[in-house]
């Protein structure tokens, strides 16, 4: 079982990446489950989502205490609930962040983990432009569909016509398809 959790700020649609990443390991035959974990239910406050992936029936339930993968939304979430302490060891951080993944393992203390980084902030403001709350949850998608494997980028297009519609989902499929080729460019 693969265990990952969202961090992100109310408004940045952690809780909407991590149901399309469950509803897209579901399309692929994969047993799955998403959930919200909200402090303060307001805009801009942090927020948490979790989800599971196996290929077998998931009997655990609840929040996710050390997890095998992070998607963090906000960088500046690192000074503030420090979400690398919540993986396991040899775990996966993925941030948006235009610093380099030496620069933030630097910052932790955590050294037996990866840090793979992505602007997809900047991403996002190529597709949708300029906003306070930048729309990069479906970026960090096609990132992290390009780096794991764990879910195909065919599938997440194909749950998020279940969640966008109109030129919403066009975007939002123009940004997962940029943050997958970008990383696939990269690597």
């Amino acid at each position: 079982m693969i265990e990952i959790i969202f961090y992100g700020r109310g408004g940045q649609g952690a809780v909407t990446a991590s149901e399309i990443l469950a509803k897209s390991a579901f399309r692929e035959g994969k047993h799955s489950h998403a959930f919200p974990y909200f402090q303060g239910e307001r805009k801009g406050a942090p927020v948490m989502a979790y989800a599971r992936i196996s290929e077998v029936p998931i009997e655990v339930r609840g929040p996710i205490a050390k997890s095998d993968i992070v998607l963090i939304l906000d960088s500046a979430l690192l000074k503030i609930v420090n979400p690398l302490n919540s993986l396991k060891a040899n775990g996966l951080a993925i941030i948006n962040t235009s610093k380099s993944s030496e620069e933030i393992k630097s910052l932790s203390g955590n050294k037996d983990i990866q840090i793979e980084t992505i602007d997809a902030t900047g991403l996002s403001e190529k597709i949708y432009g300029q906003s306070s709350i930048p729309k990069v949850n479906v970026a960090m998608l096609g990132y992290f569909a390009a780096l794991t494997k764990i879910i195909g980028v065919e599938s997440i297009l194909a749950s998020v016509d279940e969640y966008f519609t109109g030129e919403n989902a066009v975007q939002a499929k123009e940004s997962v398809k940029l943050a997958y080729s970008t990383t696939a460019k990269s690597k």
